[in-house]
């Protein structure tokens, strides 16, 4: 800080830390309380013309934990988001699950803070865990909620890799089969046929069960399970991938990685990991997007509003 600040002494990175703390809290403090429900209770004639839809991409990562209560699990998830409007910046917004009480509120004064009103669609994207499925329902009149098409592939590639794995323990023709049965899974999810999917999931468990298994036949069975189950929780938001895609429609959360590398940094889950408490973590993200959003400097005038008036123009230009 003292090669770009005119410090006359070393700040300690107590001192910081602690500043920083007192600033997420002020920012906190503004936020209102938390609802169940944020649809908009506007008149249909008072509203605006309806506008091209805002996508909205929700995902997870983990950070080390710090507290002794937790040590045992190691790790603590944080849900990163970004909003993104058809015209206009795009809009970071971060949390710590297990700490933050007012998710819900968060998501909606991001969204109400790029104009988004009662009768302009939002497309919601996730990847189908509970806590963002909770999250992003009764926001919007016409929001769309979908099923995140890269967690789908994925979970069907790692299962096309057990299987592949079992050929010194099972036979050929078993392998091919389940080959074979997954790929029409894939090809029934990719258009968005969920009861043929779900048909194929259960002949691949009577295909994969027997009395006496290996460990890898046993992984794949569970995977499968698991996969059935991922797919019966998020049915109501698998659309049809291939139609939106051919028009040119979003259908993964690629656009929110940037987001998480951005707001999730090498401290804390790349390069150089450090060890977070829950509070410090959520406190440090909410400057953090604040920073990214560039709505920072507009709080700090908001809380102090002769911040700049004695600043001369060249100055400001400079």
């Amino acid at each position: 800080m003292a090669e770009v600040l005119p410090l006359a002494q070393n700040v300690g990175t107590s001192s910081i830390r602690r500043k920083l703390h007192e600033v997420a809290e002020r920012i906190e403090s503004k936020l209102g309380e938390e609802q169940f429900v944020f649809l908009s209770t506007e008149a249909e004639g008072s509203l605006p013309d309806p506008i091209a839809p805002l996508t909205v991409g929700l995902d997870g990562g983990y950070v080390h934990s710090c507290e002794q209560r937790s040590r045992q699990e190691g790790w603590f998830e944080v849900i990163v988001g970004k909003s993104v409007p058809a015209e206009g910046a795009a809009k970071r917004f971060a949390f710590v699950n297990a700490y933050d009480t007012k998710p819900k509120r968060r998501l909606f004064e991001v969204l109400k803070s790029q104009g988004v009103h009662a009768n302009q669609p939002v497309t919601f994207l996730s990847d189908g865990g509970e806590t963002v499925r909770n999250l992003q329902m009764y926001l919007n009149p016409l929001a769309e909620h979908l099923l995140d098409w890269f967690h789908v592939a994925m979970r069907m590639t790692v299962m096309g890799q057990m299987n592949k794995g079992m050929r010194e323990s099972e036979p050929g023709s078993l392998i091919q089969s389940v080959e074979k049965h997954l790929k029409s899974l894939e090809h029934h999810l990719w258009n968005g046929n969920v009861g043929p999917a779900q048909t194929i999931i259960d002949v691949l468990k009577l295909l994969v069960e027997a009395e006496t298994m290996s460990l890898e036949r046993k992984k794949l069975l569970k995977a499968i399970e698991d996969f059935g189950g991922y797919i019966a929780a998020n049915r109501d938001f698998i659309p049809d991938y291939g139609d939106r895609y051919r028009n040119d429609e979003t259908i993964t959360t690629a656009f929110v990685e940037s987001a998480v590398n951005q707001v999730v940094s090498k401290r804390f889950v790349k390069k150089q990991q450090m060890r977070w408490s829950q509070k410090g973590a959520h406190l440090l993200l909410q400057v953090r997007t604040q920073v990214l959003n560039e709505d920072l400097r507009a709080t700090f005038r908001e809380w102090y509003p002769g911040m700049d008036s004695d600043r001369p123009e060249s100055k400001r230009a400079a």
